[in-house]
């Protein structure tokens, strides 16, 4: 991502998230504010755009931004079950959780991480709909060049003595090896009970062809928006890497079991296509 600019793939991913809310019944993932976050311009565009939204591949990227946001709530939700009270959203972009906390009664405070220059384009866009931050939400804004992930967040009142759980998602590929290992290093040293939720995607080695057209097509777009996909896995052995590493329990999901467990007997054929992404629950 540029600096002083906000994220342009964090716009796309919102986009897709209304056009869900919108287009497709029944929903995999409610967002009563997904629309409303990215301003009346973008939505009024969005009901010109039915062939593209409609096309394949778009269905399949949208499927995935809205199940694997359900993904993460639904295991955060099992998390605060088990006592966790501290929810950690790395680049969050504009996700609306905070916004919108089903935990609050439950004393669930949520850390919103990104960059200064994507938050702050994200609280005009907040003030602009109408949208209110919650008291127990907080916005922890990161410039990971200058600034770790523990000092933000502790600078921000958050409590490494307790249990927290993290999302992370639509960040990992676009990540070095080494940033990817420092941040599930800090996650794995907080206390049992923590865990986090990520995605990932498989080298592209590992895809068919029509899978391989579709990688690139989608790498050459983010690229020319300046945040290039980089960093892939072999389910194997990223599972090994975070058994050694803290993880107790690791839960990976492909597409075949994603489509299985959220889009099985759906009508409208809305469901990932291929089996290059990746969802992964891991817990210390």
């Amino acid at each position: 991502m540029h600096e002083y600019l906000p994220s342009r793939t964090a716009l796309g991913v919102a986009r897709r998230r209304a056009v869900h809310q919108l287009l497709d019944n029944p929903r995999v993932f409610d967002d009563p504010l997904a629309v409303s976050i990215i301003g009346p311009e973008a939505a009024a565009r969005l009901a010109s755009e039915v062939s593209t939204n409609e096309h394949p591949v778009s269905r399949s990227l949208r499927a995935f931004v809205a199940v694997r946001s359900r993904y993460a709530e639904d295991e955060l939700t099992l998390a605060v079950a088990n006592g966790v009270r501290q929810y950690v959203v790395l680049g969050a972009g504009l996700d609306t959780f905070a916004c919108r906390n089903i935990h609050a009664a439950a004393g669930l405070r949520v850390f919103e991480i990104d960059h200064p220059s994507t938050q702050e384009w994200k609280r005009d866009l907040l003030r602009t709909a109408g949208i209110a931050i919650p008291a127990e939400s907080v916005f922890v804004p990161v410039d990971f060049e200058r600034q770790s992930l523990g000092d933000g967040l502790q600078a921000a009142g958050f409590d490494h003595r307790q249990p927290a759980f993290f999302s992370w998602l639509g960040v990992v590929p676009y990540l070095t090896e080494d940033a990817f290992r420092a941040t599930m290093a800090y996650i794995a040293a907080m206390p049992p009970g923590s865990g986090v939720v990520f995605d990932y995607g498989v080298p592209r080695s590992e895809l068919n062809a029509r899978e391989q057209l579709a990688r690139d097509h989608l790498a050459g777009r983010v690229a020319a928006a300046g945040e290039p996909l980089q960093l892939f896995f072999e389910p194997k052995k990223l599972a090994a890497q975070l058994r050694t590493m803290g993880f107790r329990h690791v839960e990976d999901l492909d597409a075949a079991e994603i489509n299985r467990r959220y889009f099985r007997d759906r009508s409208d054929g809305f469901a990932l296509a291929g089996n290059g992404t990746h969802l992964l629950s891991a817990r210390v």
